[in-house]
């Protein structure tokens, strides 16, 4: 075993038994390195791997906001893994876009009627409602819409798969935009098919909720001539 793997063994410990939470902090880099007798270099390296994981935080200098802080943004790292394996193209993104509606219908399904993440949901539709806005601040009103419907579901596993998902392809679906033969058309059936969503998860109908997900998902991709694999 490489001995900044020593480090991220000892701290996953740490985290597992509770002496280690959110908001807590590691010791210090020379204490650390003297405790688990290793060098200073490789706790730097494990800290590094951490923060690119979303697991801390590593501050500089001195104060209340130095040293490193245990965080938890597990959507961040997953969607930065798969961000770079969608370009190395071994992950097509026809495969993500399925698993995109596998999670979303699975979380409208079960989401919540009065979750209040729909009263989020319901204002973000509402700022959709502007003519001429920006595609690209569409589409980011747009994915804050879809992970509310599935914060609503009240499944944080799923709610970080989903965003990381999200997360990976947001590039790509803006330049699909440009594929779309009319972008305000699009737009307003986008609208109309968000708040079919909503209305049928408010009546407590998952059925029609996942269906109407699942519909709305594969049809934008299909416009955008994205195939299914």
């Amino acid at each position: 075993m490489r001995t900044h793997q020593l480090v991220l063994h000892w701290i996953e410990g740490q985290l597992s038994e509770g002496k280690l939470a959110v908001g807590g902090r590691l010791p210090a880099e020379r204490t650390l390195a003297e405790q688990l007798q290793v060098s200073r270099t490789s706790v730097r390296e494990a800290i590094r791997i951490l923060e690119a994981m979303g697991v801390v935080r590593a501050g500089v200098g001195s104060g209340p906001e130095a040293g490193t802080v245990v965080i938890s943004d597990p959507t961040a790292a997953l969607g930065s893994a798969l961000r770079l394996h969608v370009a190395t193209q071994h992950l097509p993104v026809s495969d993500i876009v399925q698993t995109r509606v596998l999670l979303e219908s699975w979380a409208a399904s079960h989401a919540h009627p009065e979750s209040p993440e729909l009263t989020g949901a319901a204002r973000l539709l509402e700022e959709m409602d502007v003519d001429g806005m920006a595609v690209d601040d569409f589409l980011a009103l747009d994915v804050r819409f879809h992970l509310a419907l599935a914060d609503a579901a009240g499944n944080a596993v799923v709610s970080a798969m989903m965003g990381s998902l999200r997360e990976s392809i947001t590039g790509y679906a803006s330049q699909l935009t440009g594929n779309l033969p009319d972008w305000d058309a699009t737009a307003k059936r986008l609208r109309t098919e968000h708040r079919e969503i909503l209305d049928a998860i408010r009546n407590n109908d998952g059925e029609r909720a996942a269906k109407l997900v699942a519909a709305h998902i594969e049809g934008y991709y299909r416009e955008a001539g994205v195939r299914r694999s």
